[in-house]
C-alpha cells in the first residue's frame, strides 16, 4: 500500500542473502529467494514503521533468519496496532528482534561486509546500511532521491535527520548508489548537487 522498497542482497558464490525491510508481500520475496537459490542469513529492519517491518515475522518463520533492528525503535514497534489503525489494515504479527543493529556494528553476508549506521531523525532508531565493497547504501527512509524522510510522525526530528545525513551519509563516496525506502535509487553525488533539503551542506 505504501510502496516500500524491500531489498534482497545475495552473494553469488555462497548464496547467502540478507533481506532488508520486508514490509509485506512475503510470498513474492520468497519467490525471489527461491529463484536465485538463496539462503537468508539476516533480516534487517531500517526502522519500525509498519511498511518496513510488517512482514518480518512471516519471513522469519519461513527462513529461520535472525532479525536485526536498532532498539531505539522498540517503542514504535509496540505501537503496531496504532500504525495499522491509521492505515485501516490488520495488525501484523509481532516479530522478536534477535540482535540489535547498533551504530558501527557489522554483518557479513558471503564476501560482503555490511556496516550499520545509526541515522536517527525519521525515527529514533532509523539505520542505514553501508556496503563498501559494493559502493551501495540502503538508506531506509532517511534519504530519498531529491528529498529526505518525513519527521512529523512519532519519533521524528527535523534537525536530527539533517545532522544524520550530514555526519553519516554525505561523507560517503559520491559514486555510492543510494537505495531508499521508497522511490528510485540515486547517488550521494547527485543528492549533494540537486537535493533541495541538503543545499548548503
Amino acid at each position: 500500500m505504501l510502496a516500500c522498497n524491500c531489498s534482497v542482497f545475495g552473494d553469488e558464490t555462497t548464496r547467502e542473502a540478507m533481506v532488508v525491510d520486508p514490509g509485506d508481500e512475503i510470498a513474492r520475496i520468497l519467490e525471489v529467494i527461491a529463484r536465485h537459490r538463496l539462503a537468508v542469513k539476516a533480516i534487517v529492519i531500517t526502522h519500525a514503521h509498519i511498511d518496513h517491518i510488517g512482514g518480518a515475522k512471516k519471513l522469519q518463520q519461513a527462513t529461520g533468519a535472525p532479525v536485526y533492528m536498532n532498539l531505539n525503535d522498540q517503542g514504535l514497534q509496540r505501537m503496531m496496532d496504532m500504525q495499522a489503525a491509521w492505515l485501516g489494515v490488520e495488525t501484523p504479527q509481532a516479530v522478536e528482534i534477535d540482535a540489535p543493529a547498533v551504530d558501527g556494528g557489522k554483518l557479513t553476508i558471503g564476501a560482503s561486509e555490511i556496516h550499520f549506521l545509526h541515522t536517527p531523525g525519521h525515527t529514533q532508531g532509523s539505520i542505514s546500511l553501508w556496503i563498501p565493497g559494493e559502493q551501495k547504501l540502503v538508506a531506509g527512509d532517511t534519504l530519498f532521491r531529491d528529498s529526505i524522510g518525513r519527521t512529523d510522525l512519532p519519533g521524528g526530528d527535523g534537525k536530527q535527520i539533517l545532522r544524520s545525513i550530514h555526519d553519516k551519509l554525505m561523507s560517503l563516496p559520491d559514486e555510492t548508489v543510494v537505495i531508499p525506502g521508497h522511490g528510485d535509487a540515486t547517488t550521494i553525488g547527485r543528492e549533494k548537487r540537486f537535493n533541495p533539503f541538503l543545499s548548503g551542506m
